[in-house]
């Protein structure tokens, strides 16, 4: 939990996605963030995370449906969404906050 406090505690936008590999939808989001990522360069980082393999902060943000979707900023939560989304939609929700 600490090093995620770290790496929400920044002055750029921070994308997570919440995910589980047996999860079609989450598969699906994989290619869109790295679409996404490539899109934003250095103006936003995206961060994929297991909640299989980090249930305690997946507990701890209440992560139910996958893959969740959330963007931080200097600590804050700015915009979360489960669900499939397109790259524009993501990036437009992104660039509210760089």
């Amino acid at each position: 939990m600490s090093k995620f406090g770290e790496l929400i505690d920044v002055e750029i936008p921070v994308l997570f996605e919440f995910f589980t590999e047996w999860s079609d939808e989450s598969e699906a989001m994989h290619d869109v963030l790295r679409h996404v990522a490539a899109a934003m360069g250095d103006k936003a980082r995206v961060i994929k995370i297991d909640v299989e393999k980090n249930q305690d902060l997946a507990e701890a943000l209440r992560i139910k449906g996958l893959p969740t979707l959330i963007i931080y900023k200097s600590g804050d939560m700015k915009w979360r969404q489960s669900g499939e989304l397109d790259a524009n939609t993501i990036i437009g929700r992104i660039q509210e906050y760089v």
